[in-house]
């Protein structure tokens, strides 16, 4: 934990939060997808995002009023995965006053979680630095975008 920013301090926060392990079931009404058969799948379809994201979010949901800092695996068994979510309390003294952790306190970092802006929600949206990471550069959305618009000179 003290590897990921943890410190032992006022104003630091661990939950231990478990998420089921699996697939994502595609929530249809009895199966019915109504579209092409590419996309009738309904049970066999895998999330995009990490069990670890999952439990990012769900500790940033109950705890609103914390900063989801970082999180680990701890532990799994059949039907589980345990992960320990590191929060920061951005009201708290100790944390305002930390110049290596103050910057957690602005309100640009409300919900990072639910942004993928954490260390596993960028891993997810497949962001990194250096060669061959240049495709994913502004987003993956906006790369497809610049990549699918063809652009022309007025006069060539």
């Amino acid at each position: 934990a003290r590897r990921l920013g943890y410190k032992a301090k006022q104003g630091y926060v661990i939950y231990r939060v478990r998420v089921r392990r699996g697939g994502r079931k595609k929530p249809v009404a009895k199966g019915a997808t109504f579209g092409k058969p590419t996309n009738q799948g309904v049970n066999q379809l895998k999330y995009q995002k990490s069990l670890r994201n999952t439990a990012e979010e769900r500790v940033g949901r109950r705890c609103a009023n914390l900063r989801v800092l970082n999180s680990y695996w701890i532990n799994q068994d059949s039907t589980y995965k345990y992960y320990e979510v590191i929060l920061v309390d951005p009201m708290h003294k100790a944390i305002r006053r930390d110049a290596r952790i103050n910057w957690i306190v602005n309100p640009v970092h409300k919900h990072r979680e639910m942004r993928g802006l954490t260390a596993t929600g960028k891993k997810s949206r497949g962001l990194n630095k250096g060669h061959r990471y240049n495709n994913t550069r502004a987003g993956r959305r906006h790369t497809w975008k610049r990549q699918n618009t063809l652009s022309l000179w007025r006069y060539r």
